[in-house]
């Protein structure tokens, strides 16, 4: 098989042995992401990135991610720039904010929760817009989006790719529903046909494999297998964990 950058983060993904190639994946998008605007390059010095960040800004996660990574100044530069422009946004729809009123006909209607109700006020709806938008995972699921296209162009091209594919530890249940949601759009006839059967046999037997590891992991925990070896189940409670989410 011959490796291409957009290759190689795909075959080093499914040759890790991971519970799921795509989870390795994004991992490391997100860490790229991570250096890209707090490492040493100093992203977070260019305008137009900063242009970005201010648009954007990070949700609740990256932001913890973001204070970890160590950039002090790194981040209170980016949050300098940020909060100027939000601040500045936030004081216009302050000044011309009222209270919601609900329609006659939402009277009759079966009551809302109150994260719907909150669309009805243009202050709430506004940060909320602000609180789910982020700049890294942005950056994130585009690069993401490349390698899922790249992924079925070598499922449908490269037999070595696919053997590797068969061979693994198959996926995590979200990313697993992902690709066969895609599969129809971007495989068809034989190749699909041969990508749904091996995918899902894949699927089940790996599935298999984990519940196997955690019942041992919990079997070991009974005095009468104090002394038996651990086998595979020493970090099944995590794998498990994956698999699912």
């Amino acid at each position: 098989m011959k490796e291409t950058l957009y290759t190689i983060p795909l075959n080093d993904a499914f040759n890790a042995h991971d519970e799921c190639p795509f989870c390795n994946i994004e991992r490391k998008l997100e860490q790229d992401a991570l250096d890209f605007i707090l490492g040493s390059s100093s992203a977070y010095m260019q305008t137009d990135i900063r242009e970005q960040t201010n648009k954007l800004g990070f949700c609740r996660q990256h932001y913890k991610d973001m204070f970890q990574y160590g950039n002090s100044l790194g981040n209170a530069i980016m949050l300098k720039s940020y909060y100027a422009e939000l601040n500045k946004n936030l004081q216009k729809k302050l000044s011309g904010s009222s209270p919601a009123k609900p329609s006659v006909i939402s009277i009759f209607k079966k009551s809302k929760s109150e994260e719907d109700t909150s669309d009805n006020n243009s202050v709430s709806s506004w940060i909320n817009k602000c609180s789910t938008e982020c700049f890294v995972c942005k950056k994130q699921k585009e690069t993401y989006k490349r390698y899922i296209e790249n992924f079925f162009y070598l499922i449908e091209s490269d037999e070595e790719f696919y053997d590797i594919m068969k061979h693994s530890n198959g996926f995590c249940l979200p990313h697993f529903a992902e690709i066969m949601n895609l599969a129809p759009k971007k495989l068809s006839g034989r190749k699909l046909e041969d990508f749904h059967k091996d995918v899902t046999s894949l699927m089940a037997e790996n599935m298999n494999r984990v519940q196997e590891d955690l019942n041992w992991f919990v079997d070991k925990f009974d005095y009468r297998n104090h002394d038996a070896d651990w086998k595979n189940s020493k970090d099944a409670v995590q794998r498990a964990m994956q698999k699912l989410s």
